[in-house]
C-alpha cells in the first residue's frame, strides 16, 4: 500500500475510534479515489472488516475497485449525500466479510478431476451433477461396476477418488474382470497414483521396457503387476496416459466449472502453488481466467521442483532462478503471476499415506520422497539466497525435519527477517516442530480438512490414534505466534473457505469423532485464516484481506452472521455471492442433479479463441515439444509438458 494509503486508513481509525467521522474529511478521502467515478454506499446487517483498529461496520462506500470509507450508516449517509454516492441496501439482511481467500488450489488439476466420473469418499459437485460419497468398498464396487457397465467401450474410462483405507484393495486383474475389453483408469483420491487394467497398460504402452528407462527412483514407484504407478513412478509415465486422462475439452470445460464454483463459495482470489510448469497450458488457462469477467483474480507461484531438476544440477543456481523468473511473463489478464516466490517440495501425498514419518507406519510401509532431500536442500538453498519466499510441501513429521534443518542453516548463513517460508499443508508434526518452525520465522499454510476426511481411517491404519488426532495441529502454531492461513488445495478438499474454518474450530472426523479436540482454533483464529492471514501468505495484505480504506473493494456475502451460528453450522452459511473489485457478482445455483454417466460435449474452440489451425504458432510450439524435436531454444521442456502437449495438440486438429 502507498504511503498515501496508509495515512488515511490511520485517519479514518482514528475518527472511527473517537465514535464518530468528519464529513468533509470522509468526503475528501472518498474524492482522492477515481475522479469522475459513481461511488456506492453498501449497507449490511453486519459487516466483519478484519481490521483490527476497526472490526465492525454498518457500511462501507466503495469508489470503482477501491474501498472509499468505512464506518456507521450516519456517516456513510452523510458521505452518499455529500458526494452523490448511490445508497445500497440489497443487502441489508446480509453480512458482508472481507473476501474469502483460496491461496492453494488447482485448477488444471480440479478441471481433469471434475469432469471424470468421480467415486470418492466425499460428496463432490463435478460438472456431470453431484457424487454422492462412498466410504465403504461394497459401495465403491458396486458404484465402479455400475460407471464401467454404463461406460462407452469405445472410449477410455477415467475414474478418480478412490482411496484404499476405505474402498478395499485395487488391482489390474481386478480391473481386467470388472472391464476386459477397454482402457480403464482409476485414478487414486491424492491424485499422485493410479491402476490400470491390462487393456490401459497395452494401449498406452505401459510396460517393463518402458519403466526401465525412468530413474531408479521412479522405477521403484511402479507395481506393473498390480497396474500400479505411484509418484514419481505415475508422474514420469504421464507422458503416455495424458491422452486418456487429459484434453483441451475437459480443461476448458472444467475451469469454467471452477469459476463458478469458487464463486459459490466467496472466493475473491485465489492462487496456484506449484503448477504444471507448461507455457502452452498456462495460456488455455489464460484463456478462461484471463477475461475482465472472471469473477476473482487468480494467481500462480512456479513450481522450483521442476526448474531445479532440469537447471540446478546442470547448469547451475544462476539459470535456475533465470529460468524461474521467465515464466512471470506467461500470464494475462486477471490470471497472473506472483514475482519473487517459489514451490517446493520433500515427501509423498498425504491422501496416499505416503508422507515421510519419523517412526514409520504401524503397517510397515514407508514414505517417498517428491524431491529427494539433496536436491531439495540446494534448490533451497539456492532460492533463499535469491531473496525469494518459499512454499514447501511437507506432509509428515520426517519431512518437517528436512525443512527446519535447511531453513535453520539458511537463517545462520544468510539471515533473513520477513522471509515468510510457508509450511504448506502442515499434515503431521510434533510440538518441538512447531516451537522451532515458530522461532525460525516460517507460517503456515495449513489443510484442515485432513482431519475431516482421514483422521478418523488413519487412528486405524498407518499412523495410530496418537499420531493421527495431532493431525494439523493448528492450536500449538497460533499458540506459538505463527500466522495460519487455509488452503483446500483443491481438489484435495472442496473449494470452501467455510468448510476448511468448519474444519479447523471442530476438528470432527468423517467417523463423528473429535480428533485432538485440544487442538481446535477460535473463530476469529479461522476468519483470519480465510482472509487476512491468507492474504499475508501470499504478500498481499496490503491489498486484499480487510475491508479498509485503499483496499480492494473485495467483499463476501454471506446470508448468516459466522459469529452467530453454532460453530457446528459454520460449513452451511449460505453464500449471496461476493462484491468483487466493486462489482456485485452473485452466486449461481450449484448443480442439483446426480452425476449420470454420460461424456462430456464438445468444446466450440473458435468461441474460446483457441485456434485448431496449422499455422498457429502456439500449436507448432505444442507438436514440436511433444515430438521432443523442438530446436534448441535453452529449454529443458519436461515430461509433464510433453505429455500434456501431445493431448492439446490432439485436441487442436494436431
Amino acid at each position: 500500500m502507498t504511503r498515501f494509503f496508509r495515512t488515511t486508513a490511520l485517519v479514518c481509525s482514528l475518527l472511527s475510534a473517537a465514535g464518530s467521522a468528519n464529513a468533509e474529511s470522509l468526503q475528501d478521502i472518498a474524492s482522492s479515489f477515481g475522479a469522475g467515478k459513481s461511488g456506492v454506499v453498501y449497507t449490511a446487517r453486519d459487516i466483519i472488516t478484519m481490521n483490527p483498529n476497526q472490526p465492525r461496520a454498518q457500511a462501507v462506500a466503495v469508489l470503482g475497485d477501491k474501498i472509499a470509507a468505512v464506518g456507521s450508516l450516519a456517516e456513510m449517509t452523510t458521505l452518499a449525500k455529500q458526494r452523490g454516492y448511490t445508497i445500497d441496501t440489497r443487502f441489508g439482511d446480509d453480512v458482508l466479510i472481507a473476501g474469502l481467500i483460496e491461496p492453494h488450489v488447482h485448477p488444471i488439476l480440479t478441471a481433469l478431476t471434475m469432469t471424470q466420473t468421480v467415486i470418492a469418499i466425499e460428496d463432490w459437485e463435478t460438472t456431470r451433477g453431484t457424487s454422492p460419497a462412498v466410504r465403504d468398498p461394497e459401495t465403491y464396487q458396486a458404484r465402479l461396476q455400475q460407471a464401467l457397465t454404463a461406460h462407452d467401450p469405445n472410449e477410455n474410462f477415467v475414474s478418480w477418488g478412490y482411496h484404499h483405507y476405505f474402498h478395499g484393495p485395487m488391482s489390474r486383474a481386478m480391473l481386467d474382470e470388472l472391464a476386459p475389453d477397454f482402457p480403464v483408469i482409476v485414478w487414486h483420491r491424492s491424485a499422485h497414483e493410479v491402476f490400470l487394467n491390462s487393456v490401459a497398460m497395452e494401449k498406452f504402452g505401459i510396460n517393463a521396457d518402458l519403466v526401465e528407462t525412468l530413474p531408479e527412483a521412479a522405477q521403484a514407484q511402479t507395481d506393473l503387476e498390480n497396474g500400479h504407478l505411484y509418484e514419481s513412478g505415475f508422474f514420469l509415465l504421464l507422458d503416455s496416459l495424458a491422452p486418456a486422462m487429459a484434453s483441451t475439452e475437459l480443461l476448458i470445460e472444467g475451469l469454467e466449472f471452477s469459476e463458478d464454483y469458487y464463486l459459490r463459495n466467496g472466493i475473491t482470489l485465489a492462487a496456484e502453488p506449484g503448477g504444471v510448469v507448461s507455457q502452452p497450458l498456462q495460456q488455455i488457462v489464460n484463456s478462461v481466467y484471463g477475461d475482465d469477467l472472471t469473477p476473482f483474480n487468480h494467481y500462480f507461484i512456479p513450481d522450483g521442483k521442476t526448474f531445479a531438476g532440469n537447471f540446478l544440477e546442470q547448469n547451475g543456481a544462476a539459470r535456475m532462478i533465470e529460468e524461474t523468473r521467465a515464466v512471470l511473463d506467461w500470464g494475462e489478464g486477471r490470471s497472473r503471476f506472483l514475482p519473487q516466490q517459489v514451490k517446493l517440495f520433500i515427501d509423498g501425498a498425504i491422501y496416499s499415506q505416503l508422507m515421510q514419518m519419523k517412526d514409520g507406519y504401524t503397517d510397515g510401509h514407508h514414505g517417498e520422497w517428491i524431491m529427494p532431500p539433496e536436491l531439495y536442500s540446494k534448490a533451497f538453498q539456492a532460492y533463499w539466497d535469491a531473496g525469494y519466499q518459499i512454499s514447501i510441501h511437507v506432509n509428515g513429521d520426517g519431512g518437517m525435519d528436512v525443512l527446519l534443518d535447511n531453513l535453520e542453516t539458511a537463517q545462520a548463513r544468510n539471515p533473513r527477517f520477513d522471509h515468510r517460508t510457508v509450511i504448506v499443508h502442515f499434515g503431521v508434526a510434533t510440538p518441538e516442530q512447531v516451537q522451532r518452525a515458530a522461532d525460525l520465522g516460517a507460517i503456515v499454510s495449513a489443510n484442515p480438512y485432513y482431519v475431516t476426511a482421514l483422521a478418523g481411517r488413519y487412528a486405524e491404519f498407518g499412523l495410530g490414534p496418537e499420531r493421527a488426532n495431532r493431525m494439523v495441529p493448528l492450536k500449538e502454531a497460533a499458540d506459538a505466534g505463527m500466522p495460519i492461513s487455509f488452503h483446500s488445495d483443491m481438489p484435495m478438499a472442496a473449494a470452501s473457505p467455510l468448510l476448511l474454518m468448519w474444519s479447523a474450530v471442530n476438528r470432527i472426523t468423517a467417523e463423528g469423532t473429535v480428533a485432538g479436540p485440544e487442538l481446535r482454533v477460535d473463530l476469529e483464529t479461522a476468519l483470519k485464516a480465510v482472509t487476512i492471514d491468507a492474504a499475508y501468505t501470499l504478500q498481499m495484505e496490503d491489498e486484499i484481506g480487510s475491508i479498509e480504506v485503499g483496499k480492494l473493494a473485495n467483499l463476501t456475502v454471506l446470508e448468516q452472521n459466522p459469529y452467530e451460528v453454532d460453530l457446528m453450522a459454520l460449513k452451511d452459511i449460505p453464500v449471496w455471492g461476493t462484491i468483487f473489485e466493486g462489482r456485485v457478482q452473485q452466486a449461481p445455483n450449484a448443480p442439483d442433479q446426480e452425476a449420470v454417466l454420460t461424456l462430456p460435449t464438445a468444446i466450440d474452440y473458435a468461441e474460446k479463441g483457441v485456434t485448431p489451425a496449422t499455422d498457429n504458432p502456439d500449436l507448432n510450439q505444442m507438436r514440436c515439444i511433444a515430438d521432443g524435436q523442438c530446436p534448441d531454444d535453452g529449454h529443458d521442456h519436461g515430461e509433464l509438458r510433453r505429455a500434456l502437449s501431445k493431448v492439446v495438440i490432439s485436441q487442436l486438429g494436431g
